[in-house]
């Protein structure tokens, strides 16, 4: 099934090629929509938020890479 939704940066691929510039981009963009905390070790995000950026995180990644990662539910796990 494809993305009906245009992505903000290019998802991960599962080779991992465009690792460095994902985190990057992904970082960036969790920042500007007030998610940051939820990728920070030893910060404090609600559930809410944490789904936010689970259901981000998933919609830029390789479809491969979604089944791998599954069961994760915590964005800083991911």
């Amino acid at each position: 099934m494809s993305n009906l939704a245009k992505l903000e940066f290019a998802a991960l691929d599962i080779s991992g090629k465009n690792y460095f510039s994902w985190v990057l981009d992904a970082e960036i963009h969790l920042d500007a929509k007030g998610l940051g905390n939820t990728i920070v070790e030893n910060k404090e995000a609600s559930n809410q938020d944490k789904a936010k950026v689970m259901i981000f995180i998933f919609h830029h990644l390789h479809e491969g890479l979604k089944v791998e990662y599954l069961t994760v539910k915590d964005p800083l796990e991911l």
